[in-house]
């Protein structure tokens, strides 16, 4: 089931090199630099290599033949359907090294960050609308209480910061992974951007997931519609950082051999969700790194800074969901807490929903169900940890034992014997060590 929404809006092709809102210099070396790096030589194909309607690209050609940093070749080439063929000259060979030593960026056509910006509205995490239905359906998965959900649900749908709290285990990462399931639909990510005259490269096959899209077939009478090229048109993004999370990743990253910048990570994720599991597990301490995200947080923009000390303002529509085994006040003052929109905590099940897990599990692992080893686990076992249940012990529970039975070679069963073998492993004794 998807997400109820009338759908993104496509970012339009530029009809002409007017509208590209570009340094002309910059384009014109993009695509010499392109010709010169990938020996491509038809406009078809260097219309593809640079990401730009055919027209726009022949118009650059033109730009660069006029200088005379291009030339025709004066044959016709007979594997792309009898198109003319060009080259650099000798001037244009000079020009795209020099261009080449200031920035090796060569390929797809950077988007301006205004046009982004423009993009980034069309497609907002917090256009979304989200049901409970939808919720629930995303969730299927899981066994959660009803009043989980009337907490998520309006969370989610408002796209604002929440933080997620409680003792581990109990699927905080898991329900995570569900609000982005439930989003469903899809966001046009830039393959870069350009702001003063500086490349910053966003789409990152690790981060986006591409969506297929079908090409126009050239000889249909009815054109499928179309978007720019210059963005990849993806899944909403999801970035899940954990205990490696530090401040410097949230920072724009300068390659000074190629001279480009790598987009820091809450900006490749634009339009989806940027997890923060196990908070209070990174070197940086948590109050350092919810100041980081006050800005942002507050005015959907963020301030990053070029080589030379320049700052500028980019999006920030992004959802965050902080995720901690840690109370929020043993890590946060109040005026942090105060900027985290939603606080949820995420409790262990209760019996009945520990028993729901436990048998759906089971199922799953073709494991039989016992009455015996299940009344041994609940009337002997867990009174041992002050019948304190959490979603992660079923799973636990269930993969020690079959990793008994095939050890034992004997068929996948559970007995009070085997609980009992089981429980051993998941929670070490609190003994001193002699040493």
């Amino acid at each position: 089931m998807q997400p109820t929404q009338t759908g993104v809006q496509p970012p339009p092709p530029p009809s002409g090199l007017q509208e590209m809102q570009l340094p002309i210099v910059m384009m014109r070396d993009i695509l010499i630099k392109t010709m010169f790096r990938k020996n491509v030589d038809t406009a078809s194909e260097l219309s593809e290599a640079i990401c730009l309607p055919r027209a726009v690209t022949q118009e650059l050609i033109d730009l660069a033949r006029e200088q005379k940093l291009v030339e025709a070749t004066g044959t016709l080439n007979a594997n792309s359907g009898g198109e003319m063929g060009f080259q650099l000259t000798d001037a244009g060979k000079s020009r795209a090294l020099d261009a080449l030593s200031q920035s090796e960026y060569y390929g797809a056509m950077p988007v301006p960050l205004a046009a982004y910006r423009e993009q980034v509205k069309r497609q907002s995490i917090r256009n979304i609308q989200i049901t409970r239905n939808e919720l629930t359906a995303a969730m299927g998965h899981l066994v959660l209480p009803d009043s989980l959900l009337d907490h998520l649900g309006p969370a989610v749908s408002a796209g604002r910061s929440i933080l997620m709290y409680g003792p581990p285990g109990n699927g905080k990462s898991s329900i995570s992974n569900g609000i982005r399931d439930a989003m469903g639909d899809r966001v046009y990510v830039p393959r870069a951007i350009e702001y003063s005259g500086q490349v910053i490269t966003v789409y990152d096959p690790i981060v986006h997931s591409k969506a297929e899209v079908e090409k126009d077939d050239p000889n249909s009478l009815r054109r499928k519609r179309t978007f720019d090229t210059r963005y990849v048109q993806c899944e909403r993004p999801t970035v899940v950082t954990g205990g490696e999370l530090s401040l410097n990743m949230l920072d724009l990253v300068y390659n000074p051999t190629a001279r480009t910048y790598q987009a820091p990570l809450q900006l490749k994720s634009t339009g989806g969700i940027f997890i923060v599991d196990d908070l209070g597990r990174q070197a940086e301490p948590p109050q350092a790194l919810v100041n980081r995200w006050i800005v942002p947080l507050e005015e959907s923009k963020d301030i990053l800074a070029l080589q030379s000390g320049e700052k500028f303002e980019v999006p920030f529509d992004t959802l965050v969901i902080f995720s901690t085994n840690f109370h929020p006040n043993e890590i946060f003052d109040q005026a942090a807490l105060r900027r985290i929109f939603f606080k949820i905590k995420i409790d262990g099940p209760n019996q009945e929903n520990f028993l729901k897990i436990f048998a759906m599990v089971a199922k799953k692992k073709q494991m039989p169900l016992d009455e015996a080893a299940l009344v041994h686990l609940l009337k002997v076992k867990y009174p041992t940890i002050d019948n304190i249940y959490a979603n992660y012990q079923p799973v636990f529970l269930i993969d020690q034992m079959i990793s008994i039975c095939e050890f034992e070679g004997i068929p996948y069963q559970m007995s009070p014997e085997l609980i009992d073998r089981a429980w051993a492993n998941m929670f070490v004794k609190d003994e001193k060590i002699v040493k």
